[in-house]
């Protein structure tokens, strides 16, 4: 039985999540205690309980502890099986983080599955739909698996009600090694927002543009959804080169003005284009459990943080495989997990 203090490194969800997905691909059960120890709200919360229930479901498995509040459980996998499944948050929570729970098993599992999952697409502290489509899945297609998903209907903060679909063919998972991140081939955004005055849109975006130096004055585009999706606002920024997409995203909160959550957006991926790296900060964290059940691999990252070391201790402890970080003159970080 493995045992994890929860409250440890970045001491949130993530713990959990690769957690889950490691036990189920290696047989191993583990205990977290201390679950996200250092939140506010420590525990889990609605969408903590969906990807253990999540994962529970596509793998036959048990655990003890699985409520509203709980700081402890007890996990023990059996055996993953393809299939349709439908997983619903209830809130705005993330869909994406319940994806990325039992994609990895699912991926290695011995037959297709189809995944449709309810709640939050584009809301705070989660990676947004677009990440998923755009910067991740690409990268984890490269090392084998086929993986299409659909986003059926926006989810924001605090209604959700989203819906993505997801269908996955599995594959054994390759190395890869991604160092350069190649030419930059093009670069676009657009401010979603449903329910709300496009006045919040517009200033959005313009505060966004302040900070893309090089971006055309065309590139951030507003798009109105349907009213019934909302309310809320997001802001979604890409550029592309030839190996790897970076995603970065903004949303709005009571409390946070437009302008803030433009700047904040802005500057962040003007800091990813400065850089020469291939992952950006969400990205980094996201690749480490493919990269060690694949057997190892490398890539370079803007600046380590506290959930890609969090990633890398899990899973030493699960696989044995361990990751080093080496800074580098004028690229960033090399990542490389043997």
């Amino acid at each position: 039985m493995i045992i994890i203090d929860g409250s440890e490194g970045e001491g949130g969800g993530q713990v959990l999540r690769n957690a889950c997905a490691l036990s189920l691909v290696t047989g191993q059960p583990f205990t977290i205690e201390n679950i996200r120890g250092k939140r506010d709200q420590p525990g889990l919360m609605r969408q903590h309980l969906t990807a253990i229930e999540a994962a529970c479901t596509i793998g036959a498995s048990e655990c003890e502890g699985l409520e509203l509040g709980s700081s402890r459980i007890v996990f023990r996998p059996g055996s993953v099986r393809a299939g349709d499944y439908h997983f619903a948050v209830g809130t705005a929570g993330s869909t994406a983080l319940v994806l990325q729970t039992v994609l990895v098993p699912l991926a290695l599992a011995d037959g297709p599955s189809h995944l449709v999952i309810d709640g939050g697409t584009h809301a705070s502290m989660a990676p947004p739909f677009d990440f998923i489509a755009h910067c991740f899945l690409p990268v984890f297609e490269r090392m084998g698996p086929r993986v299409s998903v659909k986003l059926k209907r926006h989810g924001f903060f605090p209604r959700g009600g989203g819906r993505i679909e997801i269908d996955i063919e599995p594959a054994p998972l390759r190395r890869l090694d991604c160092i350069d991140r190649g030419a930059l081939k093009s670069r676009s955004g657009s401010v979603l927002y449903a329910g709300l005055p496009g006045e919040i849109a517009a200033r959005i975006r313009k505060a966004a543009m302040k900070n893309l130096s090089g971006w055309s004055d065309d590139a951030v585009t507003l798009r109105e959804v349907p009213g019934d999706q909302g309310p809320g606002v997001a802001l979604v920024l890409d550029a592309v080169y030839d190996q790897v997409t970076e995603v970065v995203s903004g949303f709005g909160k009571l409390g946070l003005s437009a302008e803030r959550i433009g700047s904040t957006a802005g500057k962040r991926m003007a800091g990813y284009e400065a850089s020469e790296a291939f992952a950006g900060p969400y990205l980094q964290d996201q690749l480490i459990l493919p990269f060690a059940l694949a057997g190892g691999g490398t890539f370079t990252s803007v600046k380590i943080g506290e959930h890609c070391r969090t990633a890398a201790q899990v899973v030493a402890v699960f696989t044995g495989r361990e990751t080093t970080f080496e800074t580098l003159d004028g690229v960033g970080n090399l990542v490389h997990i043997y």
